[in-house]
């Protein structure tokens, strides 16, 4: 049976992830704690792993109850921030800017959270899509293709790629628990994946290998024409809104629905 395999928020973004058994899809149909919290440069620009491979230094673990941040990054120690206060978040930020060698605020926004394409919603990957890239290098693990892809839905009990089949002309959508959750577009990968998510390494002929397997594997029941290129892995969906609001589970079926 098709269902929900995991339920992962990324609560500051570039950061680790944090998996939940539940999650309340907000107003602005992201998933409450999902990049709820981000840090910006003196410019005004978001520090990512895009930007800065020095984020594989850092590791965290958030509590969404507590709303309490553990940081640990090398030559820096371990540290606690509330983040739920102001002065949380301003002492986390001086920690992160000592760490990242630069001036940073830590901003918050719980209505969307700084997700990349804010007017869309959580990304959705099968686990045998997981598994899949996982097999496409030799030294990569099913834990660490899932770091590397950094997906909010996994869905279980169903083949790699099934994601795939939910955006282009007269795409289906699907349902979790009663929640409808549509296609918008396929994940264009950036560098991200290409590093280790421990070390920051690049992984050699990384970006080489994954067109060359994605174009190989890539399925019949895709329509192609949804594509730009094969360095795509992953599905942005956005949920209605009339299902924002609702809450999503680890262990939901999932259905297909047009």
């Amino acid at each position: 049976m098709a269902h929900v395999e995991r339920l992962t928020v990324y609560p500051v973004k570039a950061l680790d992830g944090v998996d939940r058994e539940r999650a309340r899809v907000l107003p602005g149909g992201t998933l409450a704690h999902d990049r709820e919290f981000a840090l910006f440069d003196a410019d005004g620009d978001v520090v990512n792993g895009k930007r800065t491979a020095r984020v594989h230094d850092v590791e965290t673990d958030y509590d969404p109850g507590e709303r309490t941040l553990r940081a640990a990054a090398p030559d820096h120690g371990t540290e606690q921030f509330a983040l739920g206060t102001e002065a949380g978040r301003t002492a986390a930020a001086e920690w992160f800017g000592e760490v990242f060698d630069a001036e940073v605020e830590l901003r918050r926004d719980t209505d969307l959270g700084y997700v990349d394409r804010r007017e869309m919603g959580p990304s959705v990957v099968s686990t045998a899509t997981v598994a899949e890239l996982a097999g496409w290098f030799e030294e990569l693990t099913v834990d660490g293709a899932r770091r590397r892809l950094r997906a909010n839905v996994e869905v279980g009990g169903v083949p790699a790629f099934w994601e795939d089949r939910f955006v282009g002309e007269d795409a289906p959508a699907f349902e979790a628990g009663g929640v409808r959750i549509e296609g918008v577009t396929p994940c264009g990968r950036c560098v991200v994946p290409e590093r280790d998510p421990d070390t920051g390494d690049p992984t050699p002929e990384f970006r080489q290998r994954f067109l060359e397997r994605r174009e190989a594997t890539f399925p019949e029941w895709a329509d192609a024409e949804a594509f730009d290129h094969y360095f795509t892995l992953m599905l942005i969906a956005r949920v209605p809104e009339r299902d924002r609001g609702a809450t999503l589970a680890v262990g939901d079926e999932v259905t297909v629905v047009e």
